[in-house]
């Protein structure tokens, strides 16, 4: 029999002081069973930089013609395209044919580094797609922040974030590569 996900709940409060977006967010996150909390929390943080009415969690995890986040206008069409990780290249450049635009944050320290050379000379080729790097310390005081029932409150001001969940504060700060 296989693995049910698990369900998260999370109450996001936004506050993006370089958008002037100012937002709470009720979502549900359905952590597949070989996802780690820090990932799931790195697509959390991600919703939360690109925040929008019409973005939504997809089934990138386990289905390769989806997002982890993607936000549609109401035609369907993909403006948005969201992964987070290391995905493969291939799947990178199928996401820039379908998507107006494209964005990755990866994590996981040297592994993420030793991942954007590999495939920095694909990417430049890429007109629509950025690529942002977490700290891998960072990645994993965030993860700590994690419970099935969630109150997190999120501020972006010059460049920086800052998730709290009332108790814990966690500072990142997002690396451009591309």
């Amino acid at each position: 029999m296989a693995l049910k996900s698990t369900i998260f709940k999370a109450n996001l409060q936004i506050a993006d002081m370089e958008r002037h977006y100012y937002h709470d967010h009720a979502l549900t996150l359905a952590r597949h069973p070989s996802e780690t909390d820090e990932r799931m929390m790195v697509r959390l943080l991600a919703f939360a930089l690109q925040a929008h009415e019409l973005l939504a969690f997809g089934q990138g995890m386990t289905d390769d013609d989806e997002a982890d986040i993607w936000r549609k206008d109401l035609t369907g069409k993909i403006e948005q395209w969201i992964d987070v990780g290391l995905p493969d290249e291939r799947l990178i450049r199928k996401a820039c044919g379908r998507g107006d635009e494209v964005l990755v944050y990866a994590y996981g320290g040297r592994t993420a580094e030793m991942w954007f050379e590999q495939n920095s000379k694909a990417f430049a080729r890429l007109t629509n797609l950025s690529v942002f790097n977490l700290p891998q310390e960072q990645t994993q005081a965030l993860a700590e922040l994690a419970q099935r029932t969630m109150q997190l409150q999120c501020t972006i001001q010059d460049d920086q974030v800052w998730l709290s969940d009332g108790e814990r504060s966690v500072e990142l700060q997002c690396d451009k590569w591309k």
